[in-house]
């Protein structure tokens, strides 16, 4: 995953609530969540969901990852029969689901992807991968194209059921495109930090003021005592 977007987005709308980024293994990702090691992560489906929640976000293309002299480089895509006669790695923690994996099978299985990339790298064999792997694991002297008919990965957020805190709500939202004037979900306008929060952070303490101020907050005008109807009011005669 590169969620570098959603980063931005997150830090523009919640500036006051870091979000830190914890890189795991796919297939290790749900464990991660349930062992409550993050508030929420993406996860490739399926996963077991008795105490997990996921929303799909997409579904990633799958590509053939080889070393640039190789033949299938030479050309915009492959097929899975296109790879009948070469030697596919599959590594234990391959992430697609196939009835029947493609090629001819290496005689032992890589224990990850990052593995089955050095042994590619080394003329072994090649690998068949989501595309966001092949760009995680990029090398020089690699490329990949897509497999046209090819199992693909399903991406999706997930958390733990009974974690849905309105900041995991936010998120959701950014990762679904939400606007922040959107009606859906939470108040478009979050609540002010407490007094706590700003202690010793006079910039922080402005900041917020300005916010405040753009946001629609409207402030009560003194009114003139003497209506404005554009004339002037006649003396009075003194008797």
């Amino acid at each position: 995953m590169t969620p570098t977007k959603w980063v931005r987005i997150w830090n523009e709308r919640q500036p006051d609530v870091p979000l830190t980024l914890v890189p795991v293994p796919a297939d290790e990702a749900a464990d991660l969540l349930r062992a409550r090691g993050a508030d929420a992560g993406f996860v490739r489906l399926p996963v077991e969901r008795t105490d997990l929640s996921a929303i799909p976000l997409y579904t990633e293309a799958t590509v053939a990852v080889v070393p640039k002299d190789h033949l299938v480089a030479a050309v915009d895509e492959v097929s899975v029969a296109d790879l009948a006669d070469e030697i596919v790695l599959r590594p234990l923690d391959d992430p697609l689901d196939w009835e029947r994996p493609p090629g001819r099978p290496a005689l032992e299985r890589p224990a990850t992807t990052a593995d089955a990339v050095e042994l590619v790298a080394a003329g072994v064999g090649l690998l068949v991968v989501p595309q966001s792997l092949a760009r995680l694991h990029h090398r020089r002297d690699l490329t990949y194209v897509p497999v046209t008919d090819a199992p693909q990965s399903r991406v999706a957020l997930s958390w733990r059921e009974d974690e849905t805190t309105d900041l995991v709500d936010d998120l959701i939202g950014i990762v679904r495109g939400r606007t922040v004037n959107s009606t859906r979900g939470r108040a478009t306008k979050a609540p002010d930090p407490a007094p706590a929060q700003l202690k010793g952070k006079a910039t922080a303490g402005k900041q917020t003021g300005k916010q405040t101020g753009k946001s629609g907050a409207r402030s009560a005008a003194p009114r003139s005592a003497t209506p404005k109807t554009g004339k002037r009011a006649k003396p009075r005669r003194r008797s």
